[in-house]
Parts: C-alpha cells; sequence; structure tokens
C-alpha cells in the first residue's frame, strides 16, 4: 500500500476508484472501500483502489466541529491495509487549495441549494464540498468515486458535480452500514455517552415510522414525532423527497418517483444524519432496522 503525501506522488499516480475520507474510518468506510475495490478491478482500472484522507475546512460552517473532529491517521491507516487499498493520499492543505493557482470554486448543483436541508443548516457546506470534491478528482485523476448513501443529499451532489464539470467521474453509492441496533455508523459516535446513544436511535426508528404512511405530510409529522419521544435535544430536519431532485414531495408523486426521508438531530452535542427509501419505490426488503 502506498501512502502519498505529496506532489510528485499524486502526480504517478494512475487513475482508480477512489473513496473521498475525512479520516476517523470506520467499519462504513471499510464497506466503500471494498466497493471501489471491486469497481477498480472490474473496470481493470491501474491505479486501483485509492483512499484520501483529508480534514476540509471549507465545509465546517462551525470552526469548532472543524477544530474537534477526530484525526486518527495511524489507525486510519491500519484499517486501509487491512482492506487491501493499493494508495492512500494524505494531502496537505496547500495541495488541495494552492495559493499559486486559480480559486476552487466550482457552482453548487442545484439538488445543493435551496432545499432546506444540509444546505440551510449548514450554511457555505456544499460550496466546501464541491471545491474539495473537485480538487481531490483532478488530484487523482479517478475513474470512480464512492460515497455512502448516510450523506443522500452529498450523494446527489456528487453526481450532478461530475457530470456539471464534466469530471468523467462515474459516482458510485455505498449503502449506510448500521451497527446492529440499526444507528448508522457515524465519525461522531465515538462522542455519545451510552445514554446518548440510546437516544440517537430514534434516528433510524422515525425513517421505519415514516414508511408506514402514504401521504408525505403525514409521514414527516410521524418522523417529527418518534424524534421528540426519543428524546434528541433538537431537531434540523424530518423531511420527505424526491430521491434525486430534493425537491418536496406530493401524495401523487409516491407512485411515480422513488422517495427519500432524510432526517438530521442533534444529541448531546452531536449533529448526526440519517436518511432511507420512503414510497412505494422504497425497498420492502429494508428491515425494522432500516
Amino acid at each position: 500500500m502506498r501512502v502519498i503525501t505529496d506532489r510528485a506522488g499524486l502526480e504517478a499516480l494512475e487513475p482508480g476508484a477512489l473513496v473521498p475520507t475525512m479520516g476517523a474510518l470506520h467499519a462504513g468506510h471499510a464497506a466503500l472501500i471494498r466497493i471501489a475495490r471491486t469497481a477498480a478491478r472490474t473496470s481493470a482500472l491501474p491505479g486501483g483502489s485509492q483512499v484520501t484522507i483529508f480534514v476540509n475546512p471549507r465545509q465546517f460552517n462551525d470552526p469548532r466541529d472543524y477544530e474537534t473532529y477526530p484525526r486518527t491517521t495511524d489507525q486510519d491507516l491500519r484499517l486501509c491495509e487491512r482492506e487491501g487499498v493499493d494508495a492512500v493520499i494524505i494531502p496537505s492543505s496547500d495541495i488541495v487549495y494552492p495559493e499559486d493557482g486559480p480559486k476552487i470554486s466550482p457552482a453548487v448543483p442545484a439538488m445543493g441549494q435551496g432545499r432546506g436541508l444540509e444546505d440551510a443548516g449548514r450554511p457555505g457546506h456544499f460550496e466546501g464540498v464541491c471545491a474539495v470534491l473537485f480538487s481531490l478528482f483532478k488530484l487523482t485523476r479517478c475513474a470512480a468515486a464512492v460515497f455512502g448513501e448516510k450523506d443522500w443529499q452529498q450523494l446527489q451532489v456528487a453526481r450532478a458535480l461530475s457530470e456539471q464539470e464534466r469530471l468523467s467521474v462515474q459516482i458510485l453509492p455505498g449503502p449506510t452500514v448500521r451497527d446492529p441496533d440499526g444507528l448508522a455508523l457515524s465519525s461522531r459516535n465515538v462522542r455519545l455517552t451510552n445514554d446518548g446513544r440510546r437516544r440517537a436511535l430514534s434516528l433510524s426508528k422515525a425513517i421505519h415510522e415514516a414508511r408506514k404512511h402514504a401521504d408525505p405530510t403525514d409521514a414527516e409529522h410521524s418522523m417529527r414525532r418518534v424524534l421528540t419521544q426519543g428524546g434528541v435535544d433538537e431537531i434540523g430536519y424530518a423531511s420527505v423527497r424526491h430521491a434525486q431532485s430534493l425537491l418536496p414531495m406530493r401524495i401523487r408523486d409516491a407512485r411515480r418517483s422513488p422517495g427519500r426521508a432524510l432526517i438530521t438531530a442533534v444529541v448531546e452535542g452531536v449533529r448526526l444524519l440519517d436518511n432511507g427509501p420512503w414510497g412505494l419505490a422504497a425497498d420492502a426488503s429494508v428491515s425494522t432496522g432500516v
């Protein structure tokens, strides 16, 4: 496994299947790496599977969140080696955002603006996401990139960005990985106490409850009820949207278009994300743990 930290290493890197991360890797990232390995092998990509580790300052609207974001590079490298990663790229900020180069500010695609989801709760977030992805895609010259479905809006933004900027990067989704109790894996889960974790389980329960309702408004009300009863400290949003455009859904839309139930809530100061399929197109095989 190669560990690349400089421009020379990046220039020698061949196109592969990339998993962009901010480190603090866990089993969810390992699942994405396995998808990248399969994609690289299936498409005979010379660069194999690749992982970037870069805590992107541009996508944090709260400087405290950036400072406290877990950084576990040695542990991350061990996980990558166990999963058979071909190259790990750990660039510095001046490589990702060179001062002597053009300012990296691609336009945020439509589904990253005015949706009242992460774009509203984290002002400037998708500007930062688009900037870092544009830079990393260019630096690595990757042919494919894998993103987890847990960050559903980010997945849609990444797909649209690749098309919008003609980057020719195939965006591959990775299903949300959960602990046996249903909690979606997240690098931030380590900050939860046992009580906080118990309350955090209301997110996956709320998504399951939403599937019982054919009317998106009823589904949203049910999600908020479950979150409130579950004891979360704050609800950011609990919304049912078109799966791709992330525009609001109406009852008749559920018969024609796949929907997505999306939630964010704060527990013990930790902002948690979750989502799942909703409507007639929802995957009937999904268990009650979501």
